[in-house]
């Protein structure tokens, strides 16, 4: 089963030692704020870029078609 992105950014959170609101102020929000997206599971494609370049990380969102091709 895939992890989500919660998930997966908790884990390096937890490799980095970093904590919640650590990663909320490096990503220019609150802790509270970051503590709900993380809850809700609903981040936009520039929260997923903010919260990789806070965490040191890169990030690609590819979506593929069936026939193979990369969007």
């Amino acid at each position: 089963m895939d992890m989500s992105v919660a998930e997966k950014v908790r884990l390096i959170m937890g490799r980095k030692k970093m904590t919640m609101g650590e990663l909320a102020e490096a990503t220019g929000q609150t802790r509270q704020n970051l503590s709900n997206k993380m809850t809700r599971g609903n981040f936009t494609e520039a929260d997923i870029e903010k919260l990789a370049n806070a965490l040191g990380c890169t990030v690609e969102i590819t979506f593929r078609l069936p026939n193979g091709d990369k969007v």
